[in-house]
């Protein structure tokens, strides 16, 4: 989930404020109640994801730990098996066959249990320990984690909607093809990779792996290619939706308010790369995406010899908030920001002949399958659907 950047900004709000109301159905957007907004916030609290049932995987010859590129690519993205991750499950299946143990997953996150992880969280510490620097460091963690994902939720999670295989949405989601001028980029915590509650993963379940592209923290493949792709479009062509405190951040009509002076001009004819506009947002829980960004932040500086641009949007409640214990109502999820951003794009001359609206809806349609198979879910297993508040109305 995005990390917050609510009504007063999805990061940071300035400007002209628009009506909210005025582009997000009432399917997918809360009333919420009256209180003083926290300046800056865009959540990322995950909902609580419902215990998994503990299940055994057969280790034998190391078939439990390999994974191929289809399976691989299944899970939502379109880059080969990153080297690290790789061998990551090569150093699982040597301890698997050194032990005679089976892998055992279970509880939230499907995470390893029993005997087996007893051994193997000795061994990955001592080798986490081993690493020399912390960028070594920093991928061996996310590919760890990763791995034991991919392996934990084989046959439990479905690999388009991230959803136990009984609670599939598959069918319900609408697929639509977004306009070729933008381009998402979902850069997600390895945490947040395979999480049930996500919602990141409805941006390339609607619009295409092309179009809405998975880049990992930490996964140096998944970081090159995005950044490769931030190098040949240039700076003035990418933005993060995310509230940097430490450098003004732009509204939407800011930001294309130059475009009528320079006389550039946006068509629905298909262009190179160059011309495409770049969107990141950052997924992860609120605690976990300040590290996520401040990592932007130090290769844009590297690469543009500045900070990384961000933007503010006009955001709301999303519907999401019925299932997520959030620490304020003016946080919203990932899905409901590309909502957000793109319903206001439409609202612009320039750009209100591409169908951002109806685009918008699509994803709107596909949030409200989740916010209903994921409640379905908890009502079978006996949980509550009622949101926890962990906040008082009248703070920060």
């Amino acid at each position: 989930m995005l990390p917050a950047t609510g009504i007063r900004a999805l990061i940071g709000f300035t400007g002209t404020q628009l009506p909210y109301s005025t582009f997000f159905c009432s399917k997918t957007l809360m009333e919420s109640p009256p209180k003083t907004l926290c300046p800056a916030t865009f959540s990322t609290s995950p909902i609580i994801s419902p215990p998994r049932e503990a299940h055994e995987v057969n280790s034998c010859e190391g078939e439990a730990t390999a994974v191929s590129l289809r399976e691989w690519q299944a899970w939502g993205t379109a880059s080969p098996i990153p080297a690290m991750v790789a061998e990551v499950l090569d150093d699982l299946k040597a301890l698997a066959t050194e032990t005679d143990a089976r892998m055992t997953f279970g509880g939230k996150g499907g995470k390893l249990k029993g005997d087996f992880k007893v051994k193997e969280d000795k061994k990955h510490r001592a080798k986490y320990k081993a690493l020399a620097d912390s960028e070594t460091k920093l991928h061996f963690f996310s590919a760890r984690q990763i791995a034991c994902r991919l392996i934990g939720s084989r046959n439990y999670l479905c690999q388009k909607c991230w959803l136990p295989l009984v609670d599939c949405m598959c069918s319900r989601v609408e697929n639509c093809s977004l306009w070729h001028g933008i381009r998402f980029w979902l850069y997600m915590h390895p945490k947040d990779f395979l999480r049930q509650n996500n919602t990141g993963k409805l941006l390339w379940q609607v619009f295409g792996v092309q179009a809405a592209t998975l880049c990992l923290f930490g996964i140096a493949e998944h970081e090159e290619i995005m950044w490769n792709e931030f190098m040949r479009a240039g700076k003035r062509n990418v933005w993060c939706l995310y509230p940097n405190k430490n450098a003004l951040t732009k509204t939407i009509q800011d930001i294309f308010a130059q475009d009528s002076s320079t006389g550039h001009v946006y068509t629905s004819e298909k262009t190179n790369g160059d011309h495409r506009m770049n969107f990141v947002l950052i997924d992860g829980t609120w605690s976990n995406s300040a590290a996520m960004f401040r990592r932007l932040k130090e290769r844009a500086t590297l690469v543009w010899g500045e900070d990384f641009p961000c933007i503010s949007l006009t955001t709301g409640a999303s519907s999401m908030h019925k299932l997520r214990p959030q620490p304020s109502w003016d946080r919203t999820c990932t899905a409901a920001a590309a909502i957000s951003l793109l319903y206001e794009l439409q609202l612009l001359p320039q750009f209100s002949s591409f169908e951002l609206g109806e685009q918008a809806e699509a994803l709107e349609d596909g949030l409200e399958v989740l916010l209903e198979a994921l409640t379905g879910r908890r009502l079978r297993m006996g949980r509550s659907i009622t949101r926890k508040e962990r906040h008082r109305s009248d703070i920060c």
